[in-house]
């Protein structure tokens, strides 16, 4: 990494866990993925290592008490994006008087810091206002709007400093429209959170001329390099050591790829087409494995090999498929060589990652089959699940049964993931930002 880490005891722990569960397949270059994150922020997509996982020397609830107390909550307006957190301060993004708006909360005590708009709003017959979740990162945030115009504004007073338009600079026009039309991203919106790698950001703009992909520079917005031709899809980028290699993992329109950090290369890419083009799913790295679900195809797991040597060859080969497995829209967590989460049929599951056999499955999660979703948070051995319908519900990281530790109702309906750092649970229905305390465990 470009940057140092902060030196303290907190860090080391976080640092010394991951090693610990990474150990025996890491090789130098992850060192290339890992972001310097402080104990206590969630400052991406599914928290500090994009997994849903929190950082090891976070309080995580043992138990759920009789009565959770918002500390506070504040209306907010349409959109999906799910909360992020930095040091002090809670970030989110909503619709406000026909504008994507970013707004900087203080965590602690809910009192609005500042709020920029950044984009027009539009939307769908599902909803308006934002679907991308923005990503916090060395004093600044970075935001995406469903139409594509991205933009880095200052976490201090939400200043915008440097962004750039899918569509006036890279021709990748927002057309909207409904499922019978194969536009992916452009049909529905850019949903796929960008990903950070040490001083450059990563971003889906899904331009067919060689623009599926493109690398900025994170602090001026000078352009790395851009690769690859197929339309985005919904699913957030990944970045992880595959194989020896840092690569950047995009889930396409039309295919799983694996690009290299540094130039852009593509080092493989598997043909994952359907007709709707619906992979929202975020891709889980599992060592040099990748396991992808959606709507139609189910869930499959890749295995990536190659020679981490410069302009070497790679490959992806299918490891297993389970067709019937299919999820829309939640990605599971990976614990301990277990996949948990959302099912295809109103259910919560545990996957054996190695093979893809189902271990058990649970009813009573999500709305509809398919296109039901729940967020999953793990900690160790513990998961915390929220329902679109608003539930909370406690678990173990069992493979061998279901074990409910406590449920209650936290908030209304609700697509978005929420953040966990410093104890405390942040999340957004269609009404309200929430901010949970747990007592310590």
């Amino acid at each position: 990494m470009a940057r140092e880490f902060p030196s303290s005891h907190s860090r080391v722990r976080w640092i010394a866990a991951r090693l610990l569960r990474h150990f025996g397949r890491l090789s130098a270059c992850a060192w290339l993925a890992i972001a310097p994150v402080d104990a206590g922020d969630w400052p991406q997509w599914r928290g500090p290592e994009r997994t849903g996982h929190t950082a090891p020397d976070e309080p995580f609830p043992a138990s759920l008490p009789e009565n959770l107390e918002p500390r506070w909550s504040h209306p907010v307006g349409p959109g999906f994006a799910s909360p992020v957190m930095a040091g002090t301060r809670l970030f989110h993004v909503d619709e406000q008087g026909g504008h994507e708006t970013a707004h900087a909360w203080n965590a602690s005590t809910g009192a609005v810091l500042w709020q920029t708009p950044y984009a027009p709003s539009t939307g769908d017959e599902w909803g308006s206002g934002p679907r991308c979740t923005p990503v916090a990162d060395d004093g600044r945030l970075y935001v995406q709007s469903l139409q594509g115009d991205f933009a880095c504004l200052d976490q201090q007073d939400g200043r915008r400093l440097w962004g750039f338009s899918f569509s006036r600079d890279f021709g990748v026009g927002y057309l909207g429209g409904s499922d019978n039309s194969d536009a992916a991203a452009r049909r529905r919106g850019n949903t796929g959170a960008p990903v950070i790698v040490g001083d450059r950001i990563f971003v889906t703009v899904g331009s067919t001329n060689n623009a599926t992909v493109v690398c900025f520079d994170k602090r001026s917005g000078s352009e790395r390099w851009r690769a690859g031709t197929d339309e985005a899809a919904y699913a957030a980028l990944m970045s992880g050591p595959l194989a020896g290699r840092s690569q950047v993992v995009a889930y396409t329109a039309f295919s799983l790829l694996g690009l290299d950090v540094d130039s852009g290369a593509t080092l493989w890419r598997i043909p994952l087409k359907t007709h709707a083009n619906r992979h929202a799913v975020t891709p889980v790295l599992d060592g040099s494995s990748i396991i992808v679900s959606s709507h139609t195809l189910g869930t499959r797991a890749f295995r990536v090999t190659g020679d981490p040597a410069p302009r070497a060859a790679f490959n992806a080969s299918e490891v297993w498929s389970e067709p019937e497995l299919k999820t829309s829209l939640a990605t599971t967590v990976l614990v301990d060589g277990h996949l948990y989460g959302q099912g295809p049929d109103r259910d919560f599951v545990c996957i054996d990652a190695a093979t893809g056999a189902k271990r058990w499955s649970q009813r009573g999660y999500g709305d509809k089959p398919l296109t039901g979703y729940s967020a999953t948070l793990a900690s160790q051995s513990r998961l915390l699940v929220l329902s679109e319908n608003g539930q909370l519900t406690l678990l173990e990281a069992n493979p061998t049964a279901y074990r409910e530790l406590g449920r209650q109702q936290v908030c209304g309906k609700n697509w978005s993931h929420p953040a966990f750092a410093g104890g405390t649970l942040y999340l957004r229905d269609q009404r309200n930002l929430i901010a949970l305390p747990f007592p310590p465990p």
